[in-house]
């Protein structure tokens, strides 16, 4: 089930405020039984949506069968405790029983990068992100041991001062691995960073960028037939590939491909990723792909460009691609587009069209350096 709060200044498309966390759901594995939408001027401190809401959410779940309650906002390890231990009272889940557990929109698309990551630097990244996160969540997840000691079981292990020994002896491991992983990240951004530096003496290159699921994956795939993996999921990719591209002339350039962007990507995220989009940082030239025919293209314009801006990628050339403008929705779009912006090629990374094109456009900027 997903819950969405909207507040003042919200990046959610007002035509289809739970679209994406519908699509990241499904990625993620799960089926969408049942949707809700609060609006608040700001979030209630023990529950993010009031006390009301929750029995509403409560009363959604049970009629549906709901196991996993998503929110579209970013919760607190206090209002995720109170959500689920209110939502399953009202529900009638028994103590011991299997309940009804919240998730926000962080803890959902690390879960998805986590099933995503293939290399060592995308494990250590996603395996730091989730640390951060799960740290100041420690003292909820042994709330179990609370409630032991309150049911009368009379066990030594997990009652209160034992659980508290063991949360900080948990506090110091998470603490620790969390500056092991940090320390061994940068060695890998030092040296892919100097991997880039001298690689951009020697060759232009170029980085493919876009919202995810815009199809960047199957445009890297027909341009340098590379056998990258894509597929119609949210964040297909989250490994940096790099192949030579033979544009016309006997010009070759350096191609590569990045993770997707999200609005409200979280922040640790970014943080974490940043060597995975170096090449974004140190490229020549950026191409960036939009899925023109989607119903929220403008929205996923504007978030793509607010990450380049966070990761230090603003101001470089950027060629802008209207992508599967071989769809009923992209041909009705595209020409909207091409008046905003009169440089932009469109393309079907699909099928090929308008990729002589923008080989022409690359080697005109290659001519131009």
């Amino acid at each position: 089930m997903l819950v969405g709060v909207i507040l003042p200044g919200s990046t959610a498309d007002p035509r289809e405020p739970l679209g994406e966390l519908a699509s990241l759901a499904r990625t993620a594995g799960a089926k969408v039984v049942a949707q809700i939408l609060q609006r608040r001027q700001r979030p209630d401190a023990g529950t993010y949506v009031g006390s009301g809401k929750v029995v509403e959410i409560a009363e959604l779940a049970r009629k549906h069968s709901a196991d996993v309650v998503v929110f579209d906002n970013d919760l607190t390890p206090g209002q995720i405790g109170s959500l689920e231990r209110i939502i399953n009272k009202e529900v009638g889940n028994k103590r011991g029983e299997e309940g009804i557990k919240i998730l926000d929109r962080s803890e959902l698309i690390l879960d998805i990068f986590a099933t995503r990551a293939q290399t060592r630097e995308a494990k250590l990244q996603v395996e730091l992100a989730q640390m951060q996160y799960t740290y100041p969540r420690l003292a909820r997840m042994w709330g179990h041991l609370e409630r032991i000691a309150t049911s009368g079981a009379g066990l030594g292990i997990g009652t209160r001062g034992p659980g508290e020994t063991q949360l900080e002896t948990d506090r110091r491991i998470v603490r620790r691995r969390i500056s092991d992983l940090k320390s061994q990240i940068s060695e890998i951004q030092k040296r892919k960073t100097r991997l880039v530096e001298q690689r951009n003496l020697e060759h232009f290159t170029v980085c493919i960028v876009g919202y995810t699921n815009a199809g960047k994956s199957t445009l890297f795939n027909t341009l340098t037939a590379a056998g990258t993996y894509a597929d119609d999921k949210l964040f297909a990719t989250l490994d940096t590939k790099t192949r030579a591209w033979r544009i016309e002339r006997g010009t070759e350039v350096l191609l590569s491909d990045t993770v997707g962007f999200v609005r409200d990507l979280p922040h640790n995220l970014v943080a974490s990723f940043m060597a995975t989009l170096e090449e974004a940082v140190h490229a020549d030239l950026l191409l960036h792909v939009l899925d023109v025919g989607h119903p929220h293209a403008e929205q996923q314009f504007e978030s793509v460009h607010e990450v380049l801006k966070e990761i230090g990628a603003t101001g470089k050339p950027e060629l802008l691609l209207l992508n599967k403008t071989d769809t009923d929705e992209g041909e009705a779009a595209w020409p909207v587009w091409r008046t905003l912006y009169p440089a932009a090629i469109p393309i079907s990374a699909k099928s090929g069209t308008g990729v002589e094109k923008l080989a022409e456009a690359v080697f005109d900027h290659v001519r131009g350096q």
